[in-house]
């Protein structure tokens, strides 16, 4: 177990066992939301506030629609340096479970190839699977999303595709931006604000805690997004810009976040580790560029703490 306890605006750049990474780099309401309430009344209209009613509905949207292949980057930018980690994989809405490979950058001295993460996501919980740094390539690790600072909205290399949809029921107000296609699909574009303690009071039971814990974690509760949804509500692209502060780097550090969905429906079966398979023994630990976590979580406030569990089990 790693604790970290620090000032709100102060960045974790802990290296939590991940072999050869570089730098640190809604309402509930379920409804029948049809194509009415996916697009503005007026399609030609010019982009303008319009309700944010049709975002919080989002991930209602994706319950309807079961499952979905999800593919995720999330890149960071700091110091003059630039990493993405992208992933690929399906999610099941209905179950809030999800399977994903996750690629990683190259070391920047070129010096050793990274194994792809598997990353099985529950309610409260992400597995990792060939994290190295002591781990036998066999086991898993188990983090459990609300004692993480960012509740897991960055840490593990990919937010939560249904942590994402729910950041939307914290939007107050949205513009459309107007129509567009992604990968084909005509879309409508928003763009908005959401607020990470109005998300958390409104999400799911299951991902409740890891929100709060973001709201606190975050050097602002506030979350820049844009998002294309299609005629039926669906998201099937989300942008998330997230902000850290402090740390051992001047300035900001901007992580931006995207999930893109496609092929509604796709079977999305996950099996989660037995306790046997999930690694018990200690994780190594670097500071630094080379090796962070994944990505880093910012350090927690003085109200909470952040802990990692490769230990426990269900």
């Amino acid at each position: 177990m790693v604790a970290q306890q620090g000032r709100r605006t102060e960045t974790r750049v802990l290296a939590v066992a991940v072999a050869g990474l570089m730098c640190c780099v809604a309402g509930c309401s379920a409804g029948r939301a049809g194509a009415e309430d996916a697009r503005p009344a007026a399609v030609g209209t010019r982009s303008g506030a319009v309700s944010a009613g049709v975002l919080h509905r989002a991930a209602a949207a994706l319950e309807r629609a079961g499952s979905a292949r999800a593919r995720t980057s999330m890149e960071m930018a700091t110091g003059g340096t630039r990493v993405t980690i992208r992933g690929e994989g399906v999610y099941d809405f209905r179950k809030r479970s999800g399977r994903l490979t996750v690629e990683l950058p190259q070391d920047p001295a070129g010096a050793e190839e990274h194994r792809p993460i598997t990353e099985l996501l529950a309610p409260g919980a992400l597995f990792m699977k060939n994290r190295g740094a002591g781990v036998p390539a066999d086991k898993w690790v188990r983090v459990e999303t609300a004692t993480l600072t960012d509740g897991n909205l960055v840490t593990g290399g990919a937010t939560d595709p249904f942590a994402a949809a729910e950041l939307l029921r914290g939007a107050r107000t949205a513009t459309y931006v107007g129509r567009t296609e992604v990968a084909g699909v005509p879309v409508t574009h928003y763009r908005g604000i959401a607020d990470l303690d109005l998300a958390a009071r409104s999400a799911s039971e299951g991902n409740r805690e890891a929100l709060r814990a973001a709201a606190k974690g975050f050097a602002t509760a506030e979350v820049p997004f844009d998002v294309y949804l299609d005629d039926e509500g669906r998201i099937r692209e989300l942008r998330n810009r997230f902000s850290f502060v402090g740390g051992q780097h001047r300035g900001s550090v901007a992580v931006v976040s995207t999930t893109r969905l496609d092929d509604f429906g796709v079977p999305a079966p996950v099996r989660l580790p037995e306790p046997a398979d999930i690694f018990a023994g200690k994780i190594a630990e670097t500071s630094g560029f080379r090796r962070p976590y994944v990505f880093p979580s910012p350090r927690t406030s003085s109200r909470g703490r952040s802990r990692i569990r490769p230990s426990s089990s269900r």
